[in-house]
């Protein structure tokens, strides 16, 4: 995975997602990754998390909770802004949201796991941390 950043959107993944997102008009697409993650086995392989944190960015940022505009979130900045005052999340995909979150920073996220052998594990933990309490 090319990684450049330890926000949700640094990532190759993370941009493949969005990319993605734009062919839809509902929040289908972020339910289907978070079902993904909440359904998948024992061990959370690293790409599954990935996307996860860009659809849990979807649903902070519809409710008016958005980390930073960056260059790398501008995809999915542009389809939220041309969807916030229509698409509000439903509760049932914020609950879906947070035990993804829990299952992203578990001991058998390969996700977390990649992170926690790299330098930059506290920074990306961060990251994370900040998402969950703007969710």
């Amino acid at each position: 995975m090319g990684t450049w950043a330890v926000d949700a959107f640094g990532n190759d993944y993370a941009q493949d997602w969005a990319d993605d997102l734009h062919e839809t008009n509902n929040l289908d697409a972020v339910e289907d990754t978070l079902n993904t993650v909440l359904e998948s086995g024992d061990y959370l392989e690293a790409p599954f998390a990935a996307e996860a944190l860009v659809a849990i960015e979807v649903l902070a940022r519809l409710q008016g909770k958005g980390g930073p505009r960056t260059e790398d979130s501008a995809s999915l900045d542009e389809w939220v802004d041309a969807r916030k005052a229509k698409a509000k999340p439903r509760t049932d995909l914020a609950q879906k949201a947070v035990r993804a979150l829990e299952r992203i920073l578990s001991p058998e996220s390969e996700l977390r796991q990649l992170w926690e052998e790299s330098e930059h594990y506290n920074d990306w933990l961060a990251a994370v941390e900040d998402l969950r309490a703007r969710l």
